[in-house]
């Protein structure tokens, strides 16, 4: 099984004891507008899950650094998602935030972590089974693990660019340095190859079949290791995710990103 569940696939498992959903709409323009959402209409039994405030850590190296393992491992069995448990994640359109959580979670060994293709407007197209009541669980039995693995720091990106190859998932103008609406400096780390993540999926937010994918990520396949950054390691867990669904697995993420990259020193690229 991949890493992707189908609409039909979970509406037919809504109700099972193992299975956790996490509502993960966020914005970045507008923090607050997810959530909103959320409370408005989910997927029954859905808990909601913030980037910026369950995801991310304060402070920390570039714009939504991780937060420490332990402490989210823990946060985590707290609000009831287990090693036991069956976890599928959403959110409002192309998987992006989504596909932070479910990297997050595979990081910490949790393998039965999945991602909803075409997630809410998905569900709500489908006409699927909609409610604003909040059912909070039962703290899990069982934490999932407490150390991040598959990441990469601005350190080693340093000491190993001679055999590492920077995969950039940001789009096309930012990496050439045309535009840089978020960060303070325009450009892209030396040596980096361009892919946005925004191609992985179609118009209506599902991802792209596993032919296409292999076919778009098809020159990355005989590199190894891959590092994937975008601006705060965020949308950079699409292009994971999306290389998993075409079977290349064991893409590293720079988590800090261009926001770290581009604050301390790193030489820079137009």
């Amino acid at each position: 099984m991949g890493p992707l569940v189908s609409t039909e696939w979970l509406g037919t498992r809504l109700h099972s004891e193992s299975l956790r959903v996490a509502d993960c709409r966020f914005y970045l323009a507008e923090p607050a507008r997810g959530e909103d959402e959320y409370r408005a209409g989910h997927i029954p039994g859905a808990l909601y899950f913030s980037l910026d405030r369950d995801l991310t850590a304060t402070p920390g190296a570039g714009r939504h650094p991780l937060p420490g393992a332990a402490a989210f491992a823990e946060d985590m069995r707290r609000v009831g998602i287990g090693i036991e448990h069956t976890v599928v994640v959403y959110d409002q359109g192309d998987s992006s935030m989504a596909a932070r959580m479910w990297w997050m979670l595979r990081s910490l060994g949790h393998r039965d972590a999945f991602v909803l293709d075409g997630g809410w407007a998905a569900w709500e197209r489908e006409r699927r089974s909609i409610t604003a009541e909040v059912l909070p669980w039962p703290p899990a039995e069982t934490a999932i693990g407490g150390t991040w693995s598959g990441t990469i720091d601005r350190e080693a990106i340093v000491a190993g660019r001679d055999h590492l190859l920077l995969l950039d998932s940001r789009a096309a103008a930012r990496h050439r340095g045309e535009v840089e609406p978020i960060d303070p400096v325009a450009g892209h780390i030396p040596g980096s190859v361009n892919i946005p993540y925004q191609g992985n999926t179609d118009e209506t937010g599902r991802f792209l079949p596993v032919g296409d994918l292999t076919e778009r990520f098809a020159a990355l396949t005989s590199r190894d290791p891959i590092v994937c950054y975008c601006g705060s390691g965020v949308t950079a867990c699409s292009n994971i995710l999306a290389m998993e669904i075409a079977g290349r697995a064991g893409v590293l993420l720079y988590p800090g990103s261009w926001s770290d990259w581009c604050t301390s020193g790193g030489d820079v690229a137009p």
